[in-house]
């Protein structure tokens, strides 16, 4: 049986890690070629350049996990029922990286980085279960 469960984890990981390869450009000019690169290196650790780094970071990896789940779900004689669930809250896990953009630069409330994380967690935690349970090949 083929399923197309996953197809979309792994067309919008690509997307989405495509946008913070870019993002991760940005950071590189705003380092290295800006105007006030001495301050925005001052603040390494700290304030709207440490929330920019978590935000790349974390967008590439939620994009690998979404990545890597698709191939999976697809690959993977799972439930269906378990699979979708999986799936769509693997995609759901991307408002993390997302959010964490808001915040910095529109303001947004953080509410967008809990629902993301805590979903890419239950996804993941599913996902396990799901090949746990999967019956075997005969």
């Amino acid at each position: 049986m083929k399923t197309t469960t996953g197809k979309w984890n792994i067309g919008v990981g690509l997307w989405v890690m495509a946008a913070f390869m870019i993002y991760g450009f940005v950071l590189i000019y705003l380092r290295d070629f800006a105007p006030g690169k001495a301050e925005w290196i001052a603040s390494y650790s700290t304030g709207k350049h440490f929330e920019a780094r978590l935000a790349h970071v974390h967008g590439n990896l939620f994009s690998l996990l979404n990545i890597v789940f698709g191939f999976l779900l697809m690959k993977l004689p799972l439930k269906e029922n378990m699979a979708k669930w999986a799936s769509w809250l693997a995609l759901i896990g991307l408002l993390m990286p997302l959010g964490i953009l808001g915040e910095v630069y529109l303001g947004l409330p953080y509410y967008f980085v809990l629902v993301g994380g805590l979903s890419i967690f239950a996804a993941t935690v599913l996902l396990g279960v799901a090949v746990v349970q999967m019956k075997q090949a005969s």
